[in-house]
């Protein structure tokens, strides 16, 4: 038998016993004493613990851990244990908690593959470079040798803004060329463009400059339309029912006498601002998604804010004045003010056709074609004056739209003409003009002492073979090559525009008045009761006295008529 190492218990203890084991009245007693202080606070010792343990609830930022959790789990772990010599190995328990947290459970002789990010994007673009078979391939080199395809030669235009030392790297380019052959061959389109790329705080958008085939119209765009009509039918049907039903009620509330201004419409497509359609993705291989069209109340309030892209086009815009949609809504809206200010083209390549000159009733011109007989111009002048570029992109108006909109017109028409008599005509408001289309870029505004534009040569040592640049001082990020007869525009930027100041949202507006003051709203104390009398004596004063008039005038009309 294995003897006991603790000491036998023994009924009667001795002296020693009972001082080893027991400690004396004397030490309990003292013990109490320093106890006493702490009992009698006992609102700051509370105080003291939540202080404690919210200082050890307090979380790493290294490790997203606090340490009144890892000191409960290492109690734990020791008192379930209770290994010998404790003190002595604390530590080593503590590193063990620590590594479990992060250890993977998961008992395998292979390491687990991680996916990074650059394989996850190397597996979605794979799609991009897988080829046909043979006999489809033939198909379609036939037909691309028939037909004009509307798919760029992205390859060319990275070559010469290379030289110039902008743009994307080329494996960027190529996927970016491929991902726009993805979209020539799935949608109907007459023309297609690499505008550019816009950068966001957490994805960029790649933008795609399209036109769609004459006749070809988007089914969606339709859907919306016929929804629209039918929710004002809707309104127009429900609004006389309250207007009966709010006869019955005899204490109706004030009508408001509040008229909101008049809605601007949107351009139609392939007019104006809405010219182009414009798709985007976040990666090429990615989904290309249709941006909507843009109405002038989003432009014009994209004018009065500046806010940095998320990447999510259902992301809301929290901005003041309130931007009326979403993330995609705002991307259209600086779309169409970048291409209106800063898409040019040598003097020359554009002219408008016979048709469009012989129309003089339009208040803008919006078509061009092509020169056929256009000479290219020198490098060296393309640098020397500005005067030999243009704006190829019409002008967008302060009211948000390139060809003005009369609302006051439009309202007058809905008058009856009996109301047109008696209420007093609107004052006709002065018509925006902007300027015209294929204006030289010598006619642009200065910036704070700040030209617009700057040009350099892509090449001093060899300028022989050097190409133009453009750049815009207004929107930084946008660029535009030029040699010869090939030239072409690009956007790399944040999508915001120059400012000489720095940013600050307008100031709110000075706080409407409730309602007009007047004799009639205006606060005044209760009569008295002896005032009440006086006016009602007055009053009974002067009925009597128009009572008498009366009479005196009956009796004169008697007598008259006796004589």
């Amino acid at each position: 038998m294995m003897e006991r190492e603790d000491k036998a218990y023994s009924p009667n203890p001795t002296e020693s016993q009972k001082q080893s084991e027991f400690p004396s009245a004397t030490e309990s007693d003292e013990k109490m004493v320093q106890m006493e202080p702490e009992l009698n606070l006992d609102f700051a010792s509370e105080t003291m613990i939540r202080n404690a343990k919210a200082y050890l609830l307090q979380k790493s930022t290294i490790s997203n851990l606090n340490l009144y959790d890892h000191l409960s789990e290492l109690m734990t772990k020791v008192l379930d244990e209770r290994p010998i010599d404790a003190v002595d190995i604390i530590e080593d328990i503590s590193k063990k908690i620590k590594k479990s947290r992060f250890s993977k459970k998961i008992d395998t002789l292979r390491d687990e593959y991680e996916t990074s990010m650059a394989h996850s994007l190397a597996e979605v673009q794979k799609t991009l470079f897988i080829k046909a078979t043979e006999e489809e391939d033939v198909a379609d080199h036939e037909e691309e040798m028939q037909l004009e395809t509307p798919l760029p030669n992205v390859m060319e235009m990275a070559f010469y803004f290379e030289q110039a030392g902008v743009g994307l790297s080329r494996n960027e380019m190529y996927c970016i060329f491929l991902a726009l052959k993805q979209l020539v061959e799935t949608q109907p389109l007459q023309k297609c463009r690499f505008w550019g790329k816009i950068l966001g705080l957490k994805g960029n958008y790649i933008v795609a400059e399209v036109e769609f085939r004459e006749g070809e119209e988007d089914a969606e765009e339709v859907v919306e339309e016929e929804k629209e009509e039918e929710k004002e039918e809707y309104k127009e049907e429900t609004e006389p029912e309250a207007e009966e039903e709010g006869e019955v009620v005899e204490d109706k509330p004030p009508a408001s006498t509040y008229k909101p201004p008049p809605v601007i419409p949107k351009e139609e497509n392939r007019s104006g601002a809405n010219k182009f359609t414009y798709f985007v993705c976040s990666e090429p291989a990615k989904i290309w998604t249709k941006l909507p069209t843009v109405t002038p109340a989003q432009i014009t309030t994209a004018r009065k804010i500046k806010k940095f892209f998320t990447g999510n086009l259902d992301a809301p815009i929290t901005s003041y004045p309130p931007f009326p949609g979403n993330e995609n809504n705002y991307l259209r809206a600086q779309i169409a003010r970048i291409s209106a200010s800063t898409q040019i083209s040598p003097l020359g390549f554009y002219q408008f056709g016979e048709e469009e000159e012989e129309e003089e009733e339009g208040p803008v011109r919006e078509n061009y074609e092509e020169n056929a007989d256009f000479e290219s111009i020198p490098v060296t002048e393309l640098l020397d004056n500005l005067a030999n570029w243009v704006h190829h992109t019409a002008h967008i108006l302060p009211q948000g739209r390139c060809v003005w909109f009369n609302a006051v017109q439009k309202k007058e028409e809905d008058f009856d003409e009996e109301e047109e008599e008696e209420e007093e005509a609107p004052d006709e408001p002065e018509p925006e003009v902007g300027p015209p289309l294929l204006t030289p870029l010598s006619e642009d505004a200065e910036i704070s002492g700040i030209a617009p534009w700057s040009m350099k040569a892509s090449s001093i040592l060899i300028p022989q073979y050097a190409i133009a640049v453009v750049r815009s001082n207004l929107w930084p990020g946008s660029w535009t090559f030029a040699i010869g007869r090939k030239f072409e525009n690009v956007y790399l930027g944040w999508g915001h525009k120059y400012s000489p100041e720095n940013y600050s949202p307008p100031a709110a507006p000075s706080v409407q008045a409730e309602y007009a003051s007047g004799p009639d709203t205006t606060e005044v104390d209760d009569p008295t009761v002896e005032e009440e009398q006086a006016l009602r004596a007055a009053i009974e004063e002067r009925l009597a006295a128009a009572e008498e008039a009366e009479e005196e005038e009956e009796e004169e009309e008697e007598e008259e008529d006796e004589n």
